[in-house]
């Protein structure tokens, strides 16, 4: 069940009504409710999943009550693989099974030894690698000590497979999440109006910006030995603002919905495109994962081999990129995508030895400076080359896209059939910049509308009406395949 699909434009009211009519009588009910929601919502895609989401959520469980009250190391240890262990296997084996395989199948074929091995015809889960990482986090923080073990299975459960979040995040921790299914919530007008202020936004940038990119990067991408260099720029900048249309564009309708229901998640997008270097640019994009892996991959690791002085961080950070390429998907460009992202790391912080940016660009200013154009310009470049990695779908084709772009032909003028229409989706890309540019000290960029009544209900309705003359347009959410 999509966010921008008429059968979520029917189950939202449905499970809205039923939760605030329940709201003053049971917790637990309400509870409950918002459980059989999301398991209605995640069936609706395949039912045969619910039993896998089910079982992690058991396990885990079971794990956390009783590394609530086994003071043994070692036993918790063991209690702690065993959460690690069910949901990295669950991961492992539905989505890097086959890749695995093959290239197990391809070392020993370099090596002139032929042999055979089968690969399975297994359908991805959806939303696994956030529910797996949610979860683990939860067992983690328990073995920690920063967070007790739940006795309530219903709402743990909810927590697990909360609707709004499940399918593509935010990666939400139990310490932020968990607790708010134990406090009684009330209906909060303002919050609500918020909440659909920013799924407004977030429909915005996925009906009009991603899936109308998502056409003319996808024209280019699989058509990019017919395009001169400069063509195959604009095919990488389209792609530029179609993932972050689309990630960013879910995020929002999450967090939005999950206002209605008296939750806050997390924040998980933060304008980084006005990123003036890598460093900030990981700050803004995709928070939620960014903070889980700092967390509980980078941290561990750098503490483990601290020893090692400055090539055990260095080593740490790089382990953790490519991990998180590798989390993106089973395939080489994606831990190739990882791998420049920690060369673009350790680079910022050799360049700034040690200074941050700490706030947003241009603080207390209207527009940047020349300098922080710069910064910004050339940040989005280099994130731009990682993103070729990111959509092409072979090795082979990244680096057949990259020798084209800087050829002879980057200095002619792009073409390719229709071009002249992009010139409404390149419209929208500046109405979104613009927006988000004076509203980038805000939680979300619709946030900070025009106080004028008249003025913000005719910024609304524009909103509406070009979400609804773009949505034949139709594409799947990028993340849906991580």
């Amino acid at each position: 069940m999509l966010f921008n699909s008429i059968d979520f434009a029917l189950f939202l009211p449905v499970v809205f009504a039923l939760y605030w009519l329940i709201n003053q009588k049971n917790l637990k009910l309400q509870n409950l409710l918002v459980l059989i929601a999301s398991y209605f919502f995640y069936g609706c895609w395949d039912w045969r999943f619910l039993l896998l989401i089910a079982f992690s959520t058991l396990v885990d469980y079971s794990v956390g009550r009783r590394l609530g009250f086994e003071k043994n190391s070692d036993k918790r240890k063991f209690l702690l693989w065993i959460s690690v262990g069910v949901n990295l296997g669950f991961l492992g084996f539905f989505k890097y099974y086959n890749f695995f395989i093959q290239n197990f199948i391809d070392a020993f074929t370099f090596f002139g030894y032929s042999i055979n091995a089968n690969t399975l015809n297994i359908i991805l889960p959806v939303g696994i690698s956030f529910y797996t990482f949610q979860t683990m986090s939860y067992t983690i923080d328990v073995y920690r000590g920063n967070l007790q073990a739940t006795k309530d299975i219903i709402a743990f459960s909810a927590f697990v497979a909360f609707f709004p979040q499940l399918v593509a995040g935010p990666i939400e921790r139990a310490s932020n999440l968990l607790p708010q299914f134990y406090k009684k919530r009330r209906f909060n007008y303002k919050q609500a109006v918020d909440g659909l202020r920013q799924f407004l936004w977030g429909l915005f940038k996925k009906v009009v910006i991603a899936n109308n990119c998502a056409e003319y990067a996808n024209q280019i991408f699989n058509n990019y030995e017919d395009y001169n260099g400069s063509t195959l720029i604009l095919g990488v900048i389209f792609f530029a603002f179609q993932v972050y249309g689309d990630f960013s564009g879910y995020s929002d309708m999450a967090i939005g919905t999950a206002k209605l229901f008296g939750f806050n998640l997390k924040q998980n997008f933060a304008s980084p495109y006005f990123s003036r270097n890598i460093m900030e640019f990981w700050k803004r994009w995709h928070i939620s994962l960014t903070s889980w892996l700092t967390d509980y991959i980078f941290t561990p690791l750098a503490i483990k081999y601290r020893h090692l002085g400055k090539v055990g961080i260095i080593c740490s950070l790089v382990l953790t990129f490519l991990i998180s390429g590798l989390w993106h998907g089973a395939n080489w460009t994606f831990v190739i995508w990882g791998a420049l992202h920690s060369v673009f790391f350790l680079l910022t912080i050799l360049l700034m030895r040690g200074k941050t940016h700490k706030g947003v660009v241009a603080q207390n200013k209207n527009l940047p400076t020349i300098k922080e154009i710069w910064q910004m310009t050339t940040t989005f470049f280099l994130v731009c080359i990682s993103y070729i990695f990111f959509r092409a779908e072979s090795l082979g084709h990244a680096t057949e896209y990259i020798n084209k772009i800087f050829s002879e032909t980057l200095f002619l003028s792009p073409y390719y059939a229709g071009i002249g229409a992009n010139k409404e989706v390149v419209f929208y890309i500046i109405v979104l910049l613009i927006i988000e540019w004076y509203n980038r000290r805000e939680e979300h960029n619709f946030k900070g509308l025009p106080k004028n009544l008249y003025l913000r209900h005719l910024f609304y309705h524009l909103i509406v009406f070009l979400i609804i003359s773009n949505t034949g347009n139709k594409q799947d959410f990028i993340y849906f395949q991580f």
